[in-house]
């Protein structure tokens, strides 16, 4: 039985269509594979086009090595061009090149109707009051005056919680009757704050550090019944509704976000949500809501608190500070 033979140029041309399609298709099927995600991963085109001129530099190469290897290559070239298969297909094949690349030019340099590219800002501000600029949270530090207040209640055992806690915290009291409102903050400053009121000597300090974990607590719960489904339990935007949204929400852990800005401006932004972006936020408008609408600023500036407790970042100093 005779050996079949395939020559240079034949292997040649299977080696190409082989590469495109391990680049084309293999490659994003393995990707699926190896990810798990529903979905391939495909190879951009740029890279496409780098891996097939390696891969005709790498087949030239190896072609050109010896005269015995071009002249093989060349072989049926020579005798498709003196029509040794057929005058008919060699005028086929002649007149369809040059058609096949006219059309390709065309198609490359031909006008196309798309949407006017929109470069997105991811902090956009040409809107944001310039007043915010040096605003402050005035429950991350406490003056001595709302140290002496929350003082006075706390020995009254009358403290004010937001109204979104409240009834949480009243149901508890009637299941537990505890000693005082704030053994429902459990955490170690509380702890001895209550110790120090309960012997009669609360110092500046204690009494300071209770009332701030008396406003993370508020902030971290107003947080959670109101953020957390789009920004997740560890902030990092990874909620169970995130996954809804074209723009995912933001992941406040990367140091690329609430880190980067000042808290004024994170007020302004959790104020205005989505609708108050100016126009160089699209083509990705935020889907956060207006929370002025439904919270009070005493609660969002608390809900700010908590977010970059949560996430470990402290917010960028205002110029000139």
């Amino acid at each position: 039985m005779k050996k079949l033979k395939i020559g240079s140029f034949l292997s040649m041309v299977i080696t190409l269509v082989l590469v495109y399609a391990l680049v084309k298709w293999g490659i994003p099927a393995v990707s699926r594979e190896v990810t798990t995600l529903p979905f391939p991963l495909p190879v951009p085109g740029a890279l496409m086009f780098i891996y097939m001129v390696l891969t005709i530099i790498a087949l030239f190469l190896f072609v050109t090595f010896s005269d015995e290897g071009l002249s093989d290559f060349l072989r049926p070239v020579r005798k498709f061009l003196r029509g040794g298969y057929g005058k008919i297909p060699r005028t086929v094949i002649l007149a369809a090149v040059p058609v096949l690349v006219g059309w390709q030019v065309y198609e490359i340099k031909v006008p196309k109707a798309e949407v006017p590219a929109s470069l997105r800002i991811q902090h956009p501000s040409s809107n944001f009051p310039r007043s915010f600029e040096t605003k402050e949270n005035p429950f991350t530090n406490p003056t001595d005056a709302d140290v002496s207040a929350f003082v006075e209640q706390a020995k009254a055992n009358e403290i004010e919680f937001v109204p979104q806690v409240r009834e949480d915290v009243e149901r508890w009291m009637e299941e537990t009757d505890p000693g005082h409102v704030l053994e429902f903050v459990p955490v170690e400053p509380m702890k001895k704050f209550l110790a120090q009121l309960k012997s009669g000597k609360v110092d500046a300090e204690t009494a300071k550090a209770a009332l701030m974990e008396k406003n993370l607590f508020e902030g971290r719960a107003l947080y959670s019944m109101n953020c957390r489904a789009c920004h997740g339990d560890s902030v990092a935007g990874d909620g169970p509704m995130a996954d809804g949204f074209k723009l995912r929400p933001l992941n406040f852990n990367d140091n690329g976000t609430i880190e980067t800005i000042v808290v004024g401006y994170t007020f302004w932004r959790v104020a205005n949500g989505g609708p108050g972006l100016p126009p160089e936020a699209t083509p990705w408008d935020s889907a956060m809501p207006e929370w002025k609408l439904s919270l009070t600023e005493e609660e969002r500036w608390k809900i700010i608190l908590a977010e970059y407790d949560l996430a470990q970042k402290t917010p960028r100093i205002p110029e000139g500070h």
